[in-house]
């Protein structure tokens, strides 16, 4: 995995699946689950392109893979730094990349991880579900909580995403697992129509509108999306504009909003 760190402080991978949910929030549609079921053929792995090095997985992911031989190694590692180029713009296809790397090691936490976060991507709830759980039995450490309670809210169980969310993993998170998990929760209250609440919980603890940065950005653009679904049009637009502010990495489309609402 090789990592950035954003204004936010949030540390993410860039060579292989990120692990911030990308459509959590309430006034996001949650897309269907995809029919298809797992395949771990090896026959079947897609083409990794020549130019994906196995050199450019971060070295701790690295070391994890040094339990197989060097050729199944590298291959696993060039499938998840091809899962990691595609994505964002291609996340089936680094769905297929991360699953052909399973195929050839499935009993290492960041391969299961990986595919994890390739089918959440996809909408797979039911898939991604399983092995982010997978992944954090075998030990990662990566901050997978969020993400496990927003497949709860995809497979269409907000009582038991927001069950999660205030369970006693939840209460030791901060900082921007913290962030991450009052969108999700604030999703789950809005997919119940608790929309009140939502607001509640994404202004506990008050939104700073100086914060930048990628969490920032999505807690100030559901605020807003929360404010507009309860008919308060010009708070929400000024929290729109907060988001476009806060929005450095251009990950949202408050700018767009802003245009819509002014």
């Amino acid at each position: 995995m090789v990592e950035d760190t954003r204004g936010d402080g949030a540390r993410r991978p860039r060579r292989e699946p990120r692990s911030q949910p990308p459509t959590s929030g309430p006034g996001r549609a949650r897309r269907a689950q995809p029919q298809h079921g797992p395949i771990d053929d090896d026959r079947t792995a897609p083409r990794i392109p020549a130019d994906i090095e196995a050199k450019q997985l971060a070295p701790e992911i690295r070391r994890e893979l040094s339990t197989l031989d060097r050729v199944t190694a590298d291959a696993v590692a060039r499938h998840l730094v091809a899962a990691g180029e595609l994505i964002d713009d291609d996340p089936e296809a680094a769905l297929s990349h991360a699953r052909a790397a399973r195929a050839r090691s499935g009993r290492i936490a960041a391969v299961r991880e990986a595919v994890g976060i390739a089918a959440y991507h996809c909408g797979d709830w039911s898939q991604a579900l399983g092995e982010l759980r997978a992944a954090r039995r075998m030990g990662s450490k990566s901050p997978l909580f969020p993400l496990i309670v927003d497949c709860e809210r995809g497979l269409g169980r907000p009582e038991r995403a927001l069950e999660l969310a205030r369970g006693p993993e939840a209460a030791k998170l901060s900082g921007y697992e913290a962030d991450e998990l009052r969108i999700v929760a604030a999703g789950a209250r809005a997919d119940l129509g608790q929309l009140e609440q939502a607001l509640t919980v994404l202004s506990t603890p008050q939104l700073d509108p100086t914060r930048t940065g990628a969490i920032a950005a999505r807690l100030f653009y559901a605020y807003a999306e929360t404010l507009l679904a309860l008919d308060r049009g010009e708070e929400a637009l000024q929290w729109f504009l907060h988001a476009a502010a806060a929005d450095v990495e251009g990950i949202t489309d408050a700018e767009d909003r802003v245009s819509e609402l002014g």
